[in-house]
């Protein structure tokens, strides 16, 4: 089962938008689009990254 953590590689500020990529398979950049495009139109993006960065673990290390 895939889980949803903040991303590693694919960090700007929390990694959350590149967690979220990484767990749907899009780019990166679309969803940092889609959340500045929520952000500038209804002002609740910024308060819902703020709660996913609180809320999304981050990745477990890999242990051999």
């Amino acid at each position: 089962m895939k889980k949803l953590y903040k991303s590693n590689t694919n960090k700007k500020i929390c990694g959350v938008c590149g967690g979220i990529a990484e767990y749907l398979n899009a780019d990166p950049t679309l969803i940092r689009l889609a959340f500045l495009l929520i952000a500038a139109m209804a002002g609740s993006g910024v308060v819902a990254y703020i709660i996913a960065a609180l809320v999304m673990p981050e990745p477990q290390s890999e242990q051999a």
